[in-house]
């Protein structure tokens, strides 16, 4: 997991940045379908906005219900594409170069309309989470496992499953 305040200086060294504005997407189980409290993850976006700084944009995870043989299951969703296209392109006036923490090939033709609109973009990921087209569509790709200065927050400690 990143410590965010020191890949925010990071991203502002290696880019020689004057300032660096983040936007922060994600999306969040709902209250009540989890068996622990989603307390800390709401103060844990609070601190990124107001201690850090980002823009944080979030949504509740969506519940698609789907029915079969075997019973009725729920499948999660909370994609941020379009949220994510449409800051990229709304602030295009303010920024120089893009930095898109994404492997996903959907993004490719958001990093094609960047760069013809004259910015630079580069897209930070890992190997194995980023798709050939991506890494190569931009003005640079970076994969974070190899980022040798200290972007690095505290160990995932991963809940024990409940069955």
């Amino acid at each position: 997991m990143f410590d965010y305040e020191k890949l925010k200086a990071f991203l502002k060294r290696k880019f020689d940045a004057s300032e660096i504005k983040v936007f922060y997407y994600t999306a969040y189980p709902a209250e009540g379908t989890r068996e622990y409290s989603l307390a800390s993850k709401h103060s844990f976006f609070t601190y990124l906005k107001k201690g850090l700084g980002f823009i944080v944009r979030k949504k509740e995870l969506k519940r698609i219900v789907t029915h079969g043989d075997d019973g009725d299951s729920i499948q999660e969703k909370g994609n941020m594409d379009v949220e994510m296209t449409i800051d990229v392109i709304h602030h295009m006036k303010k920024y120089d170069t893009a930095l898109l923490f994404t492997g996903d090939s959907d993004f490719l033709a958001l990093v094609t309309y960047i760069k013809n609109e004259g910015k630079k973009s580069f897209v930070f990921s890992s190997k194995n989470n980023v798709s050939q087209e991506l890494r190569t569509g931009g003005d640079g790709y970076f994969d974070v496992l190899d980022v040798e200065e200290d972007i690095w927050g505290r160990d995932l400690k991963y809940r024990a499953s409940a069955g």
